[in-house]
């Protein structure tokens, strides 16, 4: 199977659905001719002109409520924030109005968006520019919220958001736009990953390590030492989607190896690793033979120092030594 970067197999995801859907629209901050602040959108405005990529101005709540308009008129927009941390410039855009249109018009209306980039710390650009915002965003009915961590992941759910008649909220990683993975070929057929779908990425049988984007990584890195250095066998289960949630493949891996770390990169308080632990608690606790365990990021605002960010946000020496704790 070929390779290509997180970033580039987001770029032929889009590129796939505007070729499908003349209602698709790229829309954001310098995603035409500078081809993306991230290069996620590089070469589409070359190949599908000014009226299928469109550069805005640097108003979120204008091209965000711009969109919303928009899809309720058929259009299928797909609006990139440059960090989504600037989500609060367009707050009532994206939650009183994109949530809450399809029920408040009794189903009449749809509201088909799809808002995407990157939302992590780890990069050293401050507080007002790291925040992840996955649990405030699914905790309103009426939005999907979704974070791969592989460049396939991003792909296939790209995808499906874009075809979706509900808004859904694409979260990144700058950090892994360089990553490699394995993608599957167009040749070979339409790959779409259905939201609300998650997946196993390492089998394991001692404990599970439950996580969604770049924190996957992590858990796969540290269950490659929690095997080599102590025996232990951890299976890492990437949720994928955080909204809808796919709850039945949570309890399953917890009724495997009864033992649970969940990770996040979000604060602790009401992240979604407290979601996930309450339903794992309402659901499976008398498979547990020990107390639930999170690794978040520490509760403190993001740290501008690149050491201490670095220590401050979920990591696989920290995931380990969690491990071992219960271990």
């Amino acid at each position: 199977m070929r390779t290509l970067t997180y970033r580039q197999a987001l770029r032929e995801g889009l590129d796939e659905e505007l070729a499908r859907d003349e209602n698709v629209v790229l829309m954001g901050e310098e995603v035409a001719q500078y081809n993306g602040a991230y290069k996620v959108t590089e070469g589409l405005w070359d190949k599908w002109g000014d009226k299928r990529i469109v550069d805005t101005p640097i108003s979120e709540a204008g091209f965000i409520g711009m969109g919303i308009g928009a899809s309720m008129l058929g259009v299928r927009p797909v609006m990139e924030l440059m960090f989504w941390s600037f989500h609060s410039v367009a707050f009532d855009q994206l939650v009183n109005n994109a949530a809450c249109v399809r029920y408040m018009s009794g189903g009449l209306c749809h509201c088909p968006i799809v808002v995407r980039g990157p939302a992590n710390g780890g990069t050293n650009v401050g507080a007002t520019h790291s925040h992840i915002p996955e649990g405030l965003f699914a905790a309103f009915p009426g939005l999907k919220v979704c974070s791969p961590a592989t460049p396939a992941d991003a792909k296939g759910l790209i995808k499906a958001a874009i075809r979706d008649n509900d808004p859904v909220y694409f979260m990144e990683n700058t950090l892994l736009y360089g990553n490699v993975g394995e993608v599957p070929d167009p040749a070979d057929g339409d790959f779409v990953i259905p939201l609300g779908k998650a997946d196993i990425k390492r089998e394991g049988t001692d404990i599970s390590l439950i996580a969604h984007g770049r924190s996957v990584i992590h858990c796969l890195a540290a269950a490659e030492t929690l095997q080599a250095e102590h025996g232990i066998n951890a299976e890492v289960l990437d949720l994928r989607s955080i909204r809808p949630l796919d709850v039945d493949a949570i309890l399953a891996t917890v009724a495997k190896t009864h033992r649970v770390v969940l990770v996040d990169e979000s604060k602790p308080f009401g992240g979604v690793s407290a979601m996930v632990s309450h339903l794992i608690q309402e659901h499976a606790f008398d498979e547990l033979d020990g107390p639930i365990k999170r690794v978040c990021t520490i509760d403190a605002p993001a740290i501008y120092s690149p050491h201490i960010e670095n220590e401050q946000l979920p990591n696989p020496k920290r995931i380990v030594e969690k491990v071992l704790s219960m271990i």
